[in-house]
């Protein structure tokens, strides 16, 4: 079996996955940096307990991070479960499968290459990938299935928690899907900017994308609030919460071979 980690700036996913490519078991873990490797194969013993899986089973191992910090203790713990060290992407020798076409591709976040290539294998190109992660994230894969480059903006969550802190009145509310455009109080008045604002942000950089490229793309989504802002526009037809573990399937995958 293969355990497949992405480390995000606010979780960390585990996934182990069967030789076929189906997903066995998976769970989420909150990022903290200051996590020893004794801590993670603590937590993840008791996981594996719980999904009937023996520490045994696991044979092979591949992380992506985007917390420099973490890695040392990330492979450390990750050879407590098998022989050998673990892929790390963007490690040298380690092979996507597909060209970064930016300008210093060293700077692009493992997560974001990882959805390219879990997009690119299972759906048709060129698309556009959106990631509702810590940042909110849009990028492009070309007609070759290769890295092409992409937009940054603030996370929804982050965005929510920079309106409650720089406001002395404002409260921190959920992200929910408002009936209404317009508020009739302050709560209602925030979920409508947050949620009809960042559908708007959507719609709007997809269409500044599609008009720059001069290209027809389908666009996917993933991360934790995509099915969310799915439901409120019609630009998003994929949701696919597995798309970054499934990537992490696919590199570790090819360099096998």
């Amino acid at each position: 079996m293969l355990l497949a980690i992405d480390v995000g700036n606010t979780n960390i996913v585990f996934a182990v996955f069967d030789e076929d490519g189906s997903i066995h078991a998976q769970w989420r873990l909150a990022t903290i940096a200051e996590i020893t490797s004794d801590e993670l194969s603590d937590w993840l013993d008791r996981a594996l307990g719980d999904g009937n899986i023996e520490k045994e089973d696991i044979t092979d191992a591949i992380i992506s991070s985007v917390v420099p910090n973490m890695l040392a203790e990330l492979v450390s713990f990750c050879k407590m479960y098998i022989s050998g060290d673990p892929l790390v992407v963007g490690e040298n020798g380690v092979l996507l499968g597909i060209e970064a076409l930016v300008d210093n591709p060293s700077e692009v976040g493992a997560d974001r290459l990882v959805n390219a290539v879990g997009a690119a294998e299972k759906y048709n190109v060129p698309l556009i990938v959106i990631d509702f992660g810590t940042a909110t994230t849009f990028d492009v894969v070309d007609e070759n299935g290769n890295y092409a480059g992409g937009v940054i903006a603030p996370g929804i969550n982050l965005s929510l928690d920079a309106l409650h802190s720089a406001t002395a009145k404002l409260p921190k509310v959920k992200v929910i899907r408002p009936e209404r455009v317009v508020g009739k109080a302050t709560v209602p008045a925030m979920q409508s900017g947050i949620y009809w604002g960042y559908i708007s942000i959507i719609e709007g950089i997809v269409k500044r994308i599609k008009d720059e490229l001069s290209l027809e793309m389908s666009v996917v989504a993933t991360g934790g609030l995509a099915h969310l802002f799915s439901e409120g526009t019609d630009v998003i037809k994929l949701v696919d919460s597995n798309l970054t573990v499934n990537g992490l399937f696919a590199i570790w995958r090819k360099n096998k071979n």
